[in-house]
C-alpha cells in the first residue's frame, strides 16, 4: 500500500490552550487562537510562515482571518471527534504534493460553557433526524449503548469490564496536574456511580470541557530550519474510514469496521507491526471504545479486550500503556477529543508528559467520529523513517 505522504512529515509545533476545564470567559474562536499560538511558539514558526491551516467547527477561513493568515491550502474535513487525525494525515499529503509548506491545524471548543459555540443541529430532514432522534438517541450515551451492551453480551463480559477500563486510566490521570478527574477509584464505585444510560455509568462517561489544542507541521527535511525541530515527532503511517451515520446501520455492533481498516492502512503505510508499537492513545468519549479499539486495532483476539485492561497491561507499568493522560474520561473532552490524543502522544515521545513512560519510540492514535461512523489512525515516532 502506497502511503499518502511518503512517511516523510515531521510534526514540529504541538500545544494545548493555557488551561483546560471550565473557561466562560473565553470564546470558542479565542480558545483555536490561543492554542494557535502557543503550538507556532513551541514550533518557533512565525505566523507569516503558515501556509496550510486545517480545522473543524468553525470554518477554515474564520480561523486563518483571525489569526491575520492567508494560507494557499485550507482543509475543513469535519467528521467529528476523528477530524484532526484526518487533518494531520490531509496535511502530510497536501505538504508531500507541494499545496503547502507549513501547515497550522487547530481545535477550540467550548464545550462546557457554549461561549461563541456553534449549535450542531440535526435536522428534521437528516437520517438522524428521522430515525433516531424521535426514538431517544438524543445523545452519546444514548446512542452507543446498544453496540456497547452487544459487544459485552458477546464477549461474556458487562459492565465490570467497562469500570476496569476507568480504574486504569484514572491511575494515569492521578499523575496528571491538568487532568479534569484525577482521583483514583475502584471498579465498585465506578459501577455504583450514578447511571446516566445503561450499562454507562456517571464515571464510564466523557468529562465535559473547554479548551483546544493545535499542531503545525512540515516536510522533515524542514524541520531543522525551526525551533522546533530539535523535538519533531514524524508521521510514519495514516488510514482513515467510515461507514453510516445512524448506529443501527453498523456492519457489525460488535466490531467497527472502519477501525479495522483505517489502521490496517495506517500499519502498512508506515512499514511497523503491532509488535513495533510502544504507546497507545484511543479515543475515549466511552469506556467501550478503548475495548473495540483493542481488538479491532488487533493487539488483542476477539474478546480478549476485558482481560488485557483487567490484569493491568494499559496501566502503568504495563507493556502497553494506553491513554496516559486520562483520557477523554478523565483528561480533557471538548467536544471532538481527537487533538488531545495526539497532543499527549508527542508530549509521551518527546519525553515531556506529566505521567511520562520511559523509553518510547512510537506510538498508535486511534480515533472515532460521530457514533461509529468515522475512523482515523496515525503512527507516529521520535525518529525520522
Amino acid at each position: 500500500m502506497t502511503s499518502m505522504h511518503g512517511g516523510d512529515i515531521a510534526v514540529i509545533g504541538a500545544a494545548e490552550t493555557d488551561e483546560l476545564g471550565v473557561l466562560p470567559d473565553i470564546s470558542m474562536i479565542e480558545l483555536h487562537a490561543q492554542a494557535a499560538l502557543n503550538a507556532l511558539r513551541d514550533a518557533g514558526v512565525a505566523p507569516a510562515d503558515v501556509d496550510g491551516l486545517a480545522t473543524a467547527g468553525p470554518l477554515g477561513i474564520e480561523v486563518a482571518h483571525h489569526l491575520g493568515l492567508t494560507p494557499r491550502w485550507v482543509d475543513g474535513t469535519s467528521v467529528g471527534g476523528s477530524s484532526f487525525l484526518l487533518h494531520v494525515r490531509h496535511a502530510a499529503a497536501a505538504i508531500a504534493a507541494g499545496a503547502a509548506d507549513v501547515v497550522l491545524i487547530t481545535h477550540g471548543e467550548s464545550g462546557r460553557s457554549g461561549t461563541g459555540a456553534r449549535a450542531y443541529a440535526r435536522g428534521p430532514a437528516s437520517l438522524t433526524g428521522q430515525f433516531e432522534v424521535p426514538y431517544g438517541a438524543l445523545a452519546p450515551y444514548s446512542t452507543f449503548t446498544v453496540p456497547a451492551l452487544r459487544f459485552l453480551h458477546d464477549r461474556g463480559m458487562d459492565a465490570t469490564d467497562l469500570a476496569e477500563v476507568v480504574v486504569a486510566q484514572r491511575e494515569w490521570s492521578s499523575r496528571t496536574p491538568r487532568a479534569m478527574r484525577r482521583e483514583l477509584v475502584t471498579a465498585d464505585q465506578v459501577l455504583a456511580a450514578p447511571m446516566v444510560a445503561y450499562p454507562f455509568t456517571k464515571d464510564m462517561c466523557c468529562v465535559v470541557t473547554d479548551g483546544g489544542g493545535a499542531l503545525v507541521l512540515t516536510r522533515s527535511d524542514r524541520a531543522a530550519d525551526f525551533a522546533g525541530g530539535e523535538r519533531a515527532i514524524y508521521l510514519l503511517g495514516s488510514g482513515e474510514s467510515n461507514e453510516a451515520t445512524l448506529v443501527s446501520q453498523m456492519e457489525e455492533t460488535t466490531r467497527f469496521r472502519a477501525f479495522q481498516r483505517s489502521s490496517a492502512e495506517a500499519f502498512a503505510t508506515s512499514g511497523l507491526t503491532h509488535a513495533d508499537i510502544d504507546h497507545l492513545m484511543f479515543y475515549d468519549a466511552f469506556a467501550h471504545l478503548p475495548l473495540y479499539m483493542l481488538e479491532d486495532v488487533g493487539f488483542v483476539g476477539h474478546g480478549e479486550s476485558g482481560a488485557f485492561v483487567r490484569e493491568g497491561h494499559t496501566r502503568p507499568g504495563g507493556r502497553l500503556p494506553m491513554n496516559t493522560n486520562g483520557g477523554g474520561l478523565a483528561y480533557t473532552h471538548t467536544g471532538m477529543y481527537g487533538m488531545f490524543a495526539i497532543q499527549e502522544a508527542i508530549r509521551q515521545l518527546r519525553g515531556e508528559a506529566a505521567a511520562q513512560v520511559p523509553g518510547l519510540t512510537t506510538s498508535f492514535v486511534q480515533g472515532v467520529g460521530m457514533f461509529f461512523a468515522a475512523s482515523a489512525s496515525l503512527v507516529l515516532a521520535n525518529r525520522r523513517p
